[in-house]
């Protein structure tokens, strides 16, 4: 008996009205690929589900998986939900392949320059309104991010990307 890698699904769509609905999309989509799917734990929390159970049931679940695919749309601000940013950051420390979707297009600068305006130093060095410097890479996210992730069009495309990589390393 074979068995099929399991994938992670990472990102704020555990916060959807529709969550379950969406979990069972891109289920469906991985039993399509050959792939199980690791729903985060949180669409199973209840009023008296602690935070440390929610996050070693998602720990446990990212250690068991083969790769990962995350949503980095913007939630809430100019950059992605800071647990799935988390639950990136353990699976690259993992060695786990992790596809991104999400993202949008343009680049960080441009979207951050959205959110509040920008100006030069007298150093050339890009600054936000508080004096902190915004990298100024031509990506479409923080560095960290755009170097440890492939970026995928969407979701369904993401999890074709991780089958196709899981498959090449088998």
């Amino acid at each position: 008996m074979t068995t099929r890698p399991r994938i992670y699904l990472a990102g704020p769509d555990v916060f959807r009205p529709n969550a379950a609905e969406h979990f069972a999309v891109l289920t469906a989509v991985c039993d399509c690929l050959g792939l199980e799917a690791l729903v985060p734990f949180d669409d199973q929390v209840t009023a008296a589900t602690s935070p440390q159970a929610i996050y070693e049931a998602n720990m446990q679940k990212l250690r068991a998986a083969q790769g990962v695919v995350a949503n980095l749309e913007p939630f809430r601000g100019a950059e992605p939900d800071s647990g799935t940013v988390f639950e990136v950051g353990v699976a690259v420390m993992l060695g786990l392949p992790v596809v991104a979707y999400g993202v949008p297009p343009g680049d960080y600068v441009n979207r951050v320059g959205e959110r509040a305006p920008l100006h030069r130093d007298a150093g050339g060095v890009l600054r936000d309104p508080d004096g902190m410097e915004v990298e100024d890479f031509g990506l479409r996210l923080n560095l960290m991010l755009s170097h440890s992730v492939t970026q995928a069009a969407d979701a369904e495309d993401a999890l074709k990307q991780l089958a196709e990589l899981l498959k090449a390393s088998a």
